[in-house]
């Protein structure tokens, strides 16, 4: 029986496997939409022990960290060995106009999920404009200023 064997398919293979090796451990995904008056931040963290999350902020940094651990003994002998182990994290800068005070969090089915409410001072409002009627002569009622008459 013959085997066909493709030395360039077997080294895309391996390459690709490093490259998205690589890429796993240095980021976290996640997906950042705004809804009304708040932002959602969704971040994919299968696998992590919900204790060993870490959600902070410091001036306007936004810091998630998380932790995977080896799930087999050191004795174990890996055929495949795909998921990346170790601790995780990502910064975000926020921008002015976020209540960082009140950022609520949900870990689900291994999605971290992070509201962030937009601040008081940040939303849009309507500022109304009064109109005066101008029967009011210029300086009347002043003391020192003269009137100016018609």
């Amino acid at each position: 029986m013959a085997t066909y064997w493709d030395p360039f398919q077997e080294m895309d293979r391996l390459f690709g496997s490093f490259a998205s090796n690589a890429r796993q451990s240095g980021t976290l995904p996640m997906d950042l939409f705004r809804t009304g008056d708040h932002y959602v931040l969704s971040m994919d963290l299968p696998g992590v022990d919900p204790g060993t999350i870490d959600v902070s902020v410091e001036d306007r940094t936004l810091t998630v960290r998380a932790e995977r651990t080896q799930r087999s003994g050191d004795d174990a002998q890996w055929l495949v060995r795909e998921r990346p182990t170790g601790t995780f994290a990502r910064q975000l800068t926020v921008g002015r106009g976020l209540a960082l005070d009140r950022i609520s969090a949900s870990y689900t089915d291994g999605v971290l999920s992070l509201t962030i409410p937009v601040s008081e001072e940040a939303k849009p409002r309507r500022i109304d404009v009064t109109h005066t009627s101008g029967t009011t002569p210029i300086g009347q009622g002043s003391e020192g200023r003269q009137s100016i008459e018609s």
